[in-house]
Order: structure tokens, then sequence, then C-alpha cells
């Protein structure tokens, strides 16, 4: 796990599940999805969740995140071995070392494991949340 994650500021609702790895990490609650990042935590209402479709690894080589209101950059890769999933949010919260903002719409693509998925969906049903996977 990496050392400079940042502490999350409170859950909203009960935590289901929490995985971490040495450079990300997700947490489900029952009310919302918390991205960790070093030095940056993403937090996504499960409300505010419009879908959740696989992303083919073969486009995956830079993902590139960028606050509208600013000109702050950040760019990460992803392991392969988990696979990848596009987030469509209305909304999101970004709590960094400078604060807690608040963004608009936005596109996230990210690792999920499958029981993880899984958690995500058992809550996200109550408050529409659209689900898509691969077929196996």
């Amino acid at each position: 796990m990496h050392p400079d994650f940042l502490k999350i500021k409170s859950l909203e609702g009960d935590l289901r599940m929490s995985h971490k790895k040495k450079d990300y990490g997700l947490t489900v609650t029952t009310k919302e999805l918390i991205l960790h990042k070093p030095h940056v935590n993403y937090y996504f209402k499960l409300d505010d969740i419009i879908s959740i479709v696989p992303y083919e690894i073969q486009r995956l080589k830079n993902i590139t995140f960028v606050n509208w209101r600013s000109s702050n950059q950040e760019s990460t890769n992803l392991s392969s071995e988990l696979q990848q999933y596009k987030l469509f949010v209305q909304a999101a919260t970004v709590h960094n070392r400078s604060g807690i903002f608040k963004l608009g719409p936005t596109d996230v693509i990210i690792p999920i494991h499958e029981q993880m998925l899984q958690a995500i969906s058992e809550c996200g049903i109550l408050s529409g949340l659209v689900l898509v996977t691969h077929e196996r």
C-alpha cells in the first residue's frame, strides 16, 4: 500500500467493502464509491453514477484527469490485472492536500475487482445504477 494515501474524510452509508493495492484503492459503502490514489481521494455518490461499462484494455494507454475549473492534470497508468471499467458520473468530490472540491460530470476509468463490482451493483440497484458487464 502506498504511504501517501489520504485518510477518508468521512463515509456516507455503511461500509460494504474496501480494497487497496499499492497505488490505488476502492471503498464501497451503501451510498458511495471512493477511489483512493496517493495524495487524493475521489468520492462518487452511487446516486450520481450514471453508468459503469467495461473498458477495453487495448485502448488503455494513459488516463488524464482534467479539472475544468483549473489547468491541473493528473495522469496515471493502470495495470491490466483487473478488468477496467468506465464510470460516467454526474458529480464527484475531490479531496486532496489543498482541500475538498466539487466536480461536475466526468468519466473515470478504473480497475474494479468482480466482488467489488458486485457490491457496487447491490447498493446501486436502489438508486437506478446501470451496470453493464462482459458476458462470460
